[in-house]
């Protein structure tokens, strides 16, 4: 949540299934596995890890990481399983 009216951008985590690869991906949604060509098309800043490539509590790091904003505060989380 922030106090800006309009903050005109998305932070987005995406945690993958262990057995998701890139390449296999449809050719129409590989643009946001790009953190560079995501930001530019979408304004969205996107990070992506393939879950199991770290232990749970790495995992459970990255996510609490993410999720602090610059004031210490806490950012809510979304979760989507698909």
């Amino acid at each position: 949540m922030t106090a800006k009216e309009a903050p005109g951008d998305v932070d987005v985590v995406l945690v993958m299934a262990e057995i998701f690869r890139l390449e296999e991906a449809p050719r129409e949604t590989r643009v946001i596995f790009s953190h560079a060509d995501a930001h530019a098309r979408f304004g969205a800043s996107v990070f992506w890890v393939r879950r199991g490539i770290l232990p749970d509590a790495q995992m459970a790091g990255f996510l609490e990481f993410w999720q602090t904003r610059r004031d210490g505060m806490k950012r809510g989380i979304v979760e989507v399983i698909a």
